[in-house]
């Protein structure tokens, strides 16, 4: 019998989990008023929105003026950004050029259309923005509106940077301080009412909600326009009719992922360190993208494969061999090209970059799986693509 899949792609999404989907289902059925309306369906459906809001700041130690719900993280980072621009005055933003494509096209957006300068750092060899050159260019900023962007978990690497030192280092030389935490939110504990974090986005199908769905983190000291207009919703912050079920499904989802985070992380860091040990024994040269496990999240796993005469169609062969992995983002229609990340780290000409990604269903058994798959396929892929077949 063929072996089932193995999906390590959870990065770029995850599965809904099925406690998740019983509260959408509910949802959906039962409450079908629009929440705008004075009715009782009405008054029900802003019933389920506003616990569902009081749920998810209650995970964030937000307050509840703080969360604005939106379709996902791209919308509320560019809302965000934007806003920053238009409506607070920022006319310096200082980034990475290792961001998701959701900031740096937001930015090279407002470079094209507004007065505001936009720097990025230069990165170290593991990924994290040169802390030392940011406290160089904060001081360059001081009497400018400033605002730094700078993403918590790089998506395709999994390097992280702490909030607190960054977010403390931004505010000390009075700048605003953003993060693009949509890879982080759901892994990550947060106390939202002490960090110096203003502005941070959150999507519900990177911690096994729905896709569709996502929130933005506004704090109540900054005042931003819709990006949106056409309604009142969201105390006028985001004009358009919620979905219902998706926040409630995205509130369920971060409550659970915030319960069980501990076990979470430690099972994934477990079947990370798994499959990296194993793969180093099996592929000579193999190097690894980002810093050490400490400073990197315990769900990616970036490597190099050195190139080889087999390697060219190494993320294809993997597909067919069962096994669900990217090259990078899942943000890029597909396409198998070196990403603007791995383009700022020094992996070498020739060599293919495969990145993993796990969950707390991640056995140590498909892990082995990938090993040998991943053996064979570096030295003898015509003998695991006749396996599969039989």
């Amino acid at each position: 019998m063929k072996p089932s899949r193995i999906y390590l792609d959870y990065a770029a999404t995850t599965p809904i989990h099925p406690e998740v989907w019983k509260v959408m289902g509910e949802v959906a059925l039962n409450v079908s008023g629009n929440p705008s309306s004075i009715h009782a369906e009405g008054r029900l459906a802003r019933t389920v929105i506003e616990e569902s809001r009081k749920t998810i700041c209650k995970s964030l130690n937000a307050s509840l003026s703080e969360l604005f719900f939106t379709s996902c993280g791209t919308e509320s980072n560019n809302t965000i950004l934007i806003g920053a621009v238009r409506d607070l005055g920022v006319t310096r933003i200082i980034s990475s050029p290792l961001e998701h494509h959701c900031i740096l096209h937001a930015l090279d957006h407002i470079a094209r259309h507004h007065p505001v300068e936009v720097v990025y750092l230069p990165v170290q060899p593991t990924g994290q923005p040169d802390l030392e050159v940011l406290a160089e260019e904060l001081k360059r900023s001081e009497g400018t509106k400033t605002l730094v962007s700078l993403m918590q978990v790089n998506n395709e690497i999994g390097t992280t940077i702490d909030l607190q030192e960054y977010g403390q280092l931004c505010h000390d030389h009075g700048a605003l301080f953003h993060s693009d935490t949509v890879q982080a939110v759901g892994y990550t504990r947060y106390d939202l009412d002490r960090m110096p974090i203003d502005f941070m986005a959150g999507s519900a199908h990177k911690f096994y909600g729905p896709k569709g769905v996502g929130f933005m983190y506004i704090r109540n000291d900054h005042t931003l326009q819709p990006l949106l207009y056409g309604g009142s919703q969201e105390r006028n912050m985001r004009s358009g009719t919620e979905n219902i079920a998706g926040i409630a499904a995205m509130a369920k989802a971060l409550e659970m992922a915030c319960d069980t985070l501990d076990e979470r992380s430690s099972h994934m860091m477990a079947r990370r360190s798994q499959l990296l040990e194993g793969l180093k024994k099996v592929i000579p040269g193999l190097t690894v993208n980002g810093p050490p496990m400490e400073s990197c999240s315990p769900k990616i796993l970036s490597v190099n494969v050195p190139e080889g005469p087999r390697t060219d169609l190494l993320l294809m062969n993997l597909d067919i061999a069962g096994v669900s992995a990217s090259g990078g983002s899942a943000c890029s229609s597909g396409v198998e090209s070196a990403s603007h990340v791995l383009r700022h780290l020094p992996v070498r000409d020739g060599d293919k970059t495969v990145r993993f990604s796990f969950s707390p269903q991640t056995t140590a058994e498909e892990i082995d799986r990938v090993i040998d798959i991943m053996a064979s396929l570096t030295s003898t892929t015509a003998q695991v693509l006749s396996s599969t077949k039989d």
